[in-house]
């Protein structure tokens, strides 16, 4: 193995030895460059000091090109700028905002820039805020709201009323599939639940844009099969503190509540961010089952009817750290650490089995009571380099990731079985041990620079990824059953590099990239030897073209080719009985899914679109039920699809329909199929597809004129989708009610939410094919009502540097609940 690993790292070194040549020698073809210098005072010609002091592109007046803050005597001074035409920004509380357009020829020296005083007192200052906008780019959308009504939400529900988003069961999906969540292009990795806890702590005020990215370009990581949905920070350079304090508490079966606190603090060289969230749920869920199992000759021999409940308390804590060093005009240095850690996520089982022979007597009946004990930690640490190179603008960043996951689960069951009259049987009890303890690395350089006219972004990326996991069984002597416990060492190398440019003329653009991985996997199970054995090279090209059409309207076409890896703790063999007939385990053979998406779009005004979507994946990873008609046993595995495509025409609308009232809507007819290995059939394969519409509409309201009240209705429906081999039952149907009010001047904030109303929301599912015949019914608290409060407190206008850093490979640390 170690000989293997030593001619992989020479193979590697060699393979990206002319990148890294080409990486080091691009900067070398830049032009040269220019200095723009100044001084801030008042009319008294007493300096200004920690002004903002921003450099726009004369085209628009609008693009940021550059940004510092005024020194203490006032001065300031921009290094490396083309020589072209610009305007100059300055901004200062209490100063009128100072604009000039000027010519950058060499060394520009301003002299003293005069800032004049508001002729408006602070308390009689009035800020109209606007309307949001949506910008159409090659390769996304992006959605505009800084400074608009929208942006006194918090960022959660700022990504709700984002076109093209839909939410589906507290999950963030496009185009039918779920997103992955970057902000400032680093993504973030939390379960559904705690990402909504995450984002709806974070003050909308700081998002400058929401992108959705359908078809991501090369310079992100080619894993996930979904859209990326890439929330944009604004930057102020203001100097100060700011903190906030936020608490909830929601109204289910069970109450569940939230306290956290966020520390921000900047200087002119350092920006320090701090935030800690405690989360104390008790979460009830309700499942029914059905199994009809079949003889050997295809007639039903028995129906299974299960009913349990399970209760679940969670406690969690989360801290996140960043400290942000500017060590010069071009340099800076980011560390960070995201600690997360769930001491206590115990579940406590009841349910019972009603079994009836194919006459529809009860035969006999089994109740099961089971204790289900996690625990678990996850810890990154991240370094982040950045510097200007060279002439022209080229900037080299470099990144550094440690990720450290920890998860035990101990489960203990106890099952009593019955006749059909009451008597008892017998009683049987099984105990197992889980554990799960991963390591991973990764680094990675990027580049962004031009080659004459033409942009150019290059780079290049290391994954590390060491997996330990092991389960014990037990049986009713405490004794380990060997045949049934194992262990799995699992590890993953994967080398990638990219390159991509674009053009721009006229009427159309043009964005094509290119992105090459290599992966090298062993998986090694103690009880079976080698089961997981795979290298393999996959490139994977972008392409996007635009054309405008008129001054406001746009169409485009988008390809790309993406890999969908499995999650590290879906080829862990845990296994977690409901009952000892009904279990979930990983699965160590599991292979990547490819997928391929095709994109074409018109743009009408800004504010209607119009999508032809296509993507299939071949191989994708899944969760799937299978029953063993034999044995009794239903076995909910993580396994791969066949392939899984689906084809959609998609119209939105989001715009104004007044200054109060925003309206966005979204209707997706879509048709769906999955192709799965029938495990349990004769057959080796089965096609499962539906025909099916998702309307929804979102009405928001903004009373007042500044978006200090504001309210709205949402409504979801839904008549059928595919989950593996399962489909609805009954159409899916929501509607969702919320309130907000702000008071002294934003800094209390209180809002109230009702959720799925009508408790509409939880749907029974069935899979019926071939000798198959299971189904449930997952009902969890969607209908609940939740209260917050926040308090703001500093200096407000302080934009803070607040990011949940996750490396790419740790959103594979968790396996979907799509069956959960």
């Amino acid at each position: 193995m170690l000989n293997k690993l030593n001619g992989l790292y020479r193979m590697t070194i060699l393979r990206l030895l002319p990148l890294l040549v080409f990486i080091i020698f691009i900067p070398n073809r830049m032009f040269s460059q220019s200095e723009v210098r100044g001084q801030i005072v008042d009319k008294e010609h007493q300096p200004v000091s920690f002004a903002n002091v921003i450099l726009l592109n004369a085209k628009d007046s609008v693009s940021v090109i550059k940004g510092v803050i005024s020194e203490d005597d006032g001065k300031f001074l921009f290094e490396d700028i083309e020589n072209q035409s610009y305007v100059l920004k300055i901004s200062f509380l209490g100063f009128a905002d100072y604009l000039k357009r000027f010519e950058v020829e060499g060394t520009t020296n301003l002299g003293n820039i005069v800032l004049q005083e508001s002729s408006d007192s602070l308390d009689e200052v009035t800020v109209k805020a606007r309307k949001p906008k949506i910008e159409r780019k090659i390769d996304r959308i992006s959605f505009n709201v800084e400074n608009s009504v929208i942006s006194s939400l918090n960022t959660y529900e700022i990504l709700k009323r984002t076109p093209g988003v839909i939410v589906s069961q507290g999950e963030l999906l496009v185009k039918n599939r779920p997103a992955t969540v970057y902000i400032n292009d680093r993504k973030v990795y939390l379960s559904t639940a705690e990402l909504e806890q995450l984002l709806s702590g974070l003050n909308g005020e700081s998002v400058k844009s929401v992108e959705v990215i359908t078809t991501p370009p090369a310079r992100y990581d080619a894993e996930g099969s979904g859209a990326i949905l890439n929330i944009v920070m604004s930057k102020n350079p203001s100097i100060g503190y700011k903190g906030s304090i936020n608490a909830s508490n929601t109204i289910a079966v069970f109450p569940k509540y939230s306290l956290g606190t966020s520390q921000y603090y900047k200087t002119s060289n350092l920006n320090a961010f701090a935030n800690y969230n405690f989360n104390a749920k008790n979460i009830y869920k309700n499942d029914e089952s059905n199994v009809t199992y079949f003889g050997t000759q295809g007639s039903e021999s028995s129906i299974w009817l299960g009913d349990f409940k399970r209760d679940t308390k969670n406690y969690a804590h989360s801290l996140n750290t960043i400290l942000d060093f500017t060590l010069s005009e071009k340099s800076s240095l980011s560390l960070s650490a995201n600690l997360n850690f769930t001491p206590k996520n115990d579940s406590d089982l009841n349910g019972r089995t009603d079994i009836y022979g194919a006459s529809g007597n009860l035969d006999s009946l089994f109740t099961t009571n089971s204790r289900l004990e996690n625990e678990g930690k996850n810890m990154l640490f991240n370094a982040d380099f950045s510097t200007s190179l060279g002439e022209n603008g080229a900037k080299l960043s470099a990144q550094a990731n440690y990720i450290r996951y920890d998860e035990n689960q101990d489960q203990r069951l106890s099952t009593t079985y019955f006749y059909g009259n009451g008597d008892e049987i017998r009683n049987n009890n099984i105990v197992t041990k889980g554990m799960q303890n991963s390591d991973i690395y990764t680094g990675q350089v990027d580049i962004n620079a031009s080659m004459g006219s033409l942009p150019v972004a290059t780079g290049i990326k290391y994954a590390g990824i060491t997996s330990n996991s092991g389960l014990d069984f037990y049986n009713s002597s405490a004794s380990r059953v060997e045949g049934l416990s194992d262990a799995l060492d699992y590890n993953e190398n994967i080398y990638a590099a990219y390159f991509s440019t674009s053009k721009e003329w006229e009427k159309w653009s043009l964005k094509a990239g290119l992105r090459g991985e290599y992966t090298d996997i062993s998986g090694i199970s103690v009880k079976n030897g080698l089961v997981n054995d795979q290298d393999y090279f996959q490139l994977f090209p972008t392409f996007y073209a635009m054309r405008s059409v008129g001054e406001e309207n746009s169409i485009s076409l988008q390809y790309s080719r993406r890999i969908e890896r499995p999650r590290f703790q879906s080829l862990n063999p845990f296994q977690y009985y409901i009952n000892e007939n009904n279990v979930k385990e990983g699965n160590p053979s599991l292979v990547p899914g490819i997928a391929n998406k095709v994109k074409l779009n018109y743009s009408y005004k800004g504010f209607l679109f119009f999508d032809l979507y296509w993507d299939r994946v071949d191989h994708s990873p899944s969760v799937l039920a299978f029953q063993d008609n034999q044995n009794k046993i239903l076995r909910t595995l993580n396994d791969n699809l066949d392939y899984t495509q689906q084809f959609s025409l998609d119209v939105t609308y989001a715009n104004f329909v007044t200054d109060w009232y925003y309206l966005y809507g979204y209707v997706s007819g879509f048709y769906m199929e999955n192709q799965i290995y029938a495990r349990e059939s004769a057959a080796e394969t089965h096609k499962i597809d539906t025909f099916s519409a998702f309307l929804n509409i979102g009405n928001y309201f903004y009373f007042g004129g500044d978006g200090t009240f504001s309210g709205n209705v949402n409504t979801y429906f839904l008549p059928n989708i595919l989950a593996g081999s399962y489909t609805y039952e009954d159409p899916q149907f929501g509607l969702d009610l919320g309130l907000r009010k702000t008071f002294m001047d934003n800094k209390i904030s209180v809002s109230i939410n009702a959720e799925d109303l009508f408790k509409t929301m939880n749907i029974p599912m069935q899979s019926q094919y071939l000798n198959q015949d299971n189904g449930f019914y997952a009902i969890s608290e969607t209908r609940r009502i939740t209260f917050g409060i926040r308090y703001n407190f500093g200096n407000f206008r302080l934009d803070d540097n607040s990011r949940t850093i996750k490396a790419d490979e740790e959103t594979r640390l968790k396996e979907r609940q799509v069956l959960d």
